[in-house]
């Protein structure tokens, strides 16, 4: 039987909350970006533009951060990281005169505030965070399925039920082409297939060439989220 002051330590420990793994400055200067962000990006690009997968992500990230979740830092740093560093390669190369597919065009766009393409810099950024987070409260490996769900309805949601390439928008700025479902340029489709066929490629290449070989190397060398 537990002595009244044993019993009192246990009560007194229970009630201490488990150390914080992550510095408050860093949630609160990451959530003052994101409440700059979100009206900044509605105003010029509209509502659809948060269906984007790094959208999502960065406001995944937000309640991931203040949450201490590992399983959605896991989440988006399985669903962003490769997409992410192909973005900053192709902006790269864009920056020096050289258009490997458009993906970054619009950080180019003279018709769209530099402001707003500034806070878009957070794609090249934002990878690096993640990676940081998922080093302090470890790789959930259900992150794998998670994300790939939340992809393929995300994907499914832009192909049926978001404006096409072609649509005229009131807002030319609107984006028509959300999470690349018709191909990487803006312009017009891709041309290899027909395009239902595209979508379902292109899932299959999300899950398999993105996703699944990014949650293998972290499921690697991150050690594992605590149950």
């Amino acid at each position: 039987m537990k002595t009244p002051t044993q019993t009192q330590m246990t009560s007194e420990a229970a009630a201490v909350p488990a150390a914080r793994k992550l510095p408050q400055a860093f949630k609160i200067v990451y959530s003052a970006f994101v409440a700059v962000l979100v009206p900044v990006y509605w105003h010029n690009y509209g509502p659809t533009n948060f269906i984007y997968f790094c959208d999502v992500a960065l406001l995944l990230t937000l309640v991931g951060i203040w949450r201490e979740s590992a399983l959605l830092v896991s989440m988006c740093c399985v669903g962003i990281l490769l997409p992410q560093i192909f973005w900053l390669v192709d902006f790269l190369f864009h920056f020096i005169g050289i258009s490997l597919t458009g993906l970054t065009g619009y950080m180019f766009r003279p018709g769209i505030p530099l402001f707003a393409r500034g806070l878009s810099l957070f794609h090249g950024w934002l990878p690096l965070v993640l990676i940081w987070l998922v080093g302090r409260l470890g790789y959930d490996q259900r992150a794998f399925k998670a994300w790939g769900i939340l992809a393929t309805m995300l994907v499914l949601v832009s192909y049926l039920f978001l404006p096409g390439l072609g649509t005229v928008q009131a807002n030319p700025n609107t984006p028509v082409n959300v999470d690349y479902v018709y191909g990487f340029s803006d312009k017009e489709p891709q041309h290899w297939m027909n395009q239902n066929l595209y979508v379902a490629v292109y899932l299959a290449a999300l899950w398999g060439i993105v996703f699944f070989p990014t949650h293998a190397l972290l499921r690697k060398i991150v050690r594992p989220a605590a149950a």
